[in-house]
Parts: structure tokens; C-alpha cells; sequence
């Protein structure tokens, strides 16, 4: 009886933990957000999570998604909300 139980417990422990993945959108609003808050222990973290490129395109996405909202919300072009927010003259 022991030695099944032994057993059952050794197979417990043995089991390797999961270890969680992160998608391409998550680990690009970690970084965006990171780099935002100077965070260099997170923008580190989340570039681990995906390929470079892969990231590239998460933040790429992130940035285009931000712009479409904000110039919703500012009753103005995307082009014109972009060029303000990076301190370009108006086109």
C-alpha cells in the first residue's frame, strides 16, 4: 500500500510544470507599456516572449490600433493624431 502511494507521489512531482505562453498582443502591450514606465526588467521579459519580428508586429498593430482610437475620440484624421503625438507639424 506504502510503496503504491510512494509511487502515486514521485509521478506527482515528476509532472514538469507548464509553463505559461504569451501571444504576440500581450507581450507587445507588456513592452509598449514598459517602455512607457521605464521599466527595463519588463521590456526585457516581454521581448523574451516572442520573436523579435513577431513583436515588431504586436507593437506595430498596438500603434495603429492606439491612433484610430484616439483620433476617434478627437474628431480627427489618424495621420494628423500620429503627427502630433510624435511632435511633427501639421501636414
Amino acid at each position: 500500500m506504502f510503496d503504491r502511494l510512494r509511487k502515486f507521489l514521485r509521478g506527482q512531482a515528476a509532472e514538469p510544470v507548464q509553463k505559461r505562453t504569451h501571444n504576440v498582443f500581450e507581450a507587445a502591450a507588456v513592452y509598449v507599456s514598459a517602455c512607457a514606465e521605464d521599466d527595463q526588467d519588463q521590456i526585457d521579459e516581454a521581448a523574451a516572449w516572442v520573436s523579435p519580428e513577431a513583436l515588431s508586429l504586436g507593437v506595430r498593430e498596438l500603434a495603429c490600433r492606439a491612433v484610430i482610437a484616439l483620433a476617434r475620440e478627437r474628431d480627427e484624421s489618424p495621420e494628423a493624431v500620429a503627427r502630433t503625438l510624435l511632435g511633427l507639424p501639421g501636414a
